[in-house]
């Protein structure tokens, strides 16, 4: 045995107990094959979708893809008449300004807006090249690689997810989104395809809009509560 080989990550088993509580909790969250979305129209939906809900974001993504008839369109048409498109969006004039950079500099350097040559790349070397576009961080290139047709394995972190593994001491306290994506990547489960990862990922979104909110978490009623660091801090 290699001396350095410190055995199985600990934090492993914490997240297989965890999804299971919040699979009781909260019931399972399948995506169909029909919901699947191109890694373009992703990527779409993640530039626009800034501090929106998810089914607005998709609704618009859905609705430029119509009026436009292609995401090429969709980056030739007036930042003015984008920022109308999204009127729906929290961030109307943000999501057009950077939807428009993003959509030019992929075109630029794909000649379209095509992102096909992801699915010859290792996840990680994917993602980092998606972050060299225009607003594109961690957390819309691993949406990229997960939701999509891609289905990689690769973990999204929203601000109700990062949230949580923070207080639940599975990643730094003061972690970024890169940097917890890096921490909590290795501990993932191998069993874990895909979609666990993406019903992972929403589930967590549930569990921080349910009880670990940002301001006052409800520790003592939360699910997840025996597993958390600062949930047994707090109600010990």
């Amino acid at each position: 045995m290699n001396l350095l080989d410190l055995g199985p990550d600990p934090r492993t088993e914490t997240l297989r107990r965890l999804q299971a509580l919040l699979v009781q909790r909260f019931g399972r969250i399948e995506r169909a094959a029909a919901q699947w979305r191109r890694p373009e129209w992703v990527l779409v939906q993640g530039v626009i979708g800034a501090r929106t809900k998810s089914e607005v974001s998709n609704a618009a993504t859905d609705r430029l893809l119509k009026r436009y008839g292609s995401f090429e369109a969709v980056a030739q048409a007036p930042l003015e008449e984008l920022q109308a498109e999204l009127a729906t969006q929290t961030y109307p004039n943000v999501a057009a300004e950077r939807l428009k950079a993003s959509l030019t500099a992929l075109i630029e350097r794909r000649g379209a807006v095509d992102l096909a040559h992801l699915a010859k790349m290792d996840a990680l070397a994917a993602m980092q090249w998606l972050e060299q576009l225009p607003g594109i961080g961690r957390k819309i290139a691993a949406g990229v690689m997960n939701a999509s047709t891609l289905d990689r394995r690769a973990i999204v972190l929203d601000s109700h997810h990062t949230r949580i593994l923070q207080r639940m001491g599975l990643v730094p306290p003061k972690a970024t989104t890169d940097k917890a994506f890096a921490a909590i990547m290795p501990a993932m489960p191998d069993e874990w395809t895909g979609a666990d990862f993406d019903e992972h990922h929403l589930l967590m979104k549930k569990l921080g809009q349910t009880w670990c909110r940002p301001a006052a978490p409800q520790c003592a009623a939360c699910t997840a509560q025996s597993l958390c660091k600062t949930g047994l801090a707090r109600t010990g």
